[in-house]
């Protein structure tokens, strides 16, 4: 791998206790570009995917299959996905709302399918427009339909550690969510940090109830947001538990648009430059990601928050 910053750094000194391998699950076209105020041409998108993929991201979260009305930035996913597809080496999984969505992606070659749900009731009616019963009903064909078709199917569980309109959520109620989804089928899981509430005894606190109700660590990703610099510590926290998929979005990009106290998502040279500190391989390029994330920032016509990246720039920002 390549470090585009001073020779030797950063130092590689490992700490007991930690995976050995981490798969970087790279969120920035979908998570990342949806939030953004204006839409990004498709060829830009197009561009942003190999060039990841070149940086050696093996999960790319492509695109949402989500009606046009509620995520206009993600309206092209039809003529999207078939300019990234036949990427050799590259899983590009796409989210999927409801059974029409999925039906629209297994009919472009898409085989591995996201569904979203909430931990909370007033996440779900802003999000979904449904309680979480509701929506974890509409979801159960969804997975069923997907599975049949030989589709992995991952389960995204927002408002896992706090929300805007209730406040903390209870261990309970996210155990709840996550038992539903791997019951109808889902393969993993990635419990999101929708607002970047969390602290490090948060995560280990629902890691370990999620575990005791039979949950396996294995089947478990995390999606930490930076709203309050928490990202990279309880990034850590969870790898000390046993996770080995981490959510980033290459240059920090990204929100939630149905939830306005949410910033962008932990930014994966963030991710990259810790995990190289602990000996820990992802198979990440950091200096062409550099590069990637530079580049998108550019065609954004804004700077990145990503610190690593700033660091590394040869560009003032």
């Amino acid at each position: 791998m390549s470090t585009p910053g001073p020779a030797g750094l950063p130092m590689v000194v490992p700490a007991p206790g930690l995976p050995e391998r981490v798969r970087i699950y790279e969120v920035g076209p979908r998570d990342g570009l949806q939030n953004e105020s204006a839409t990004v041409p498709t060829e830009v998108k197009a561009e942003f995917i190999h060039r990841l993929a070149d940086a050696g991201l093996t999960t790319v979260e492509a695109t949402s299959f989500v009606h046009p009305k509620w995520v206009p930035q993600l309206a092209d996913a039809e003529e999207l996905f078939p300019r990234v597809r036949d990427l050799a080496g590259v899983r590009l999984p796409v989210l999927v709302p409801n059974s029409r969505g999925l039906e629209r992606a297994l009919a472009l070659g898409a085989r591995r399918i996201a569904v979203f749900a909430s931990a909370t009731e007033s996440f779900a009616k802003a999000n979904l427009n449904r309680t979480v019963e509701e929506s974890l009903a509409v979801f159960a064909p969804v997975v069923a339909r997907a599975r049949d078709e030989g589709a992995h199917v991952r389960g995204y569980v927002s408002m896992c550690f706090g929300d805007p309109w209730e406040g903390a959520v209870p261990l309970h109620q996210v155990v709840r969510v996550c038992e539903a989804l791997l019951e109808m089928g889902c393969d993993e899981l990635s419990l999101g940090d929708t607002i970047g509430v969390a602290t490090p005894g948060h995560v280990l606190e629902l890691l370990s109830a999620l575990n005791e109700s039979g949950v396996p660590t294995d089947v478990i990703g995390v999606h930490f947001h930076d709203t309050y610099g928490q990202a990279l510590a309880n990034t850590l926290a969870a790898l000390q538990h046993g996770v080995t998929t981490v959510d980033a979005s290459a240059g920090g990009l990204g929100g939630c648009p149905y939830a306005k106290s949410a910033t962008g998502n932990l930014a994966t040279e963030d991710l990259v430059w810790m995990l190289q500190g602990l000996g820990i391989d992802t198979g990440v390029d950091l200096g062409r990601l550099v590069a990637t994330s530079e580049w998108m920032a550019g065609r954004l016509g804004r700077p990145s928050p990503s610190r690593t990246l700033r660091a590394l720039s040869h560009k003032e920002q």
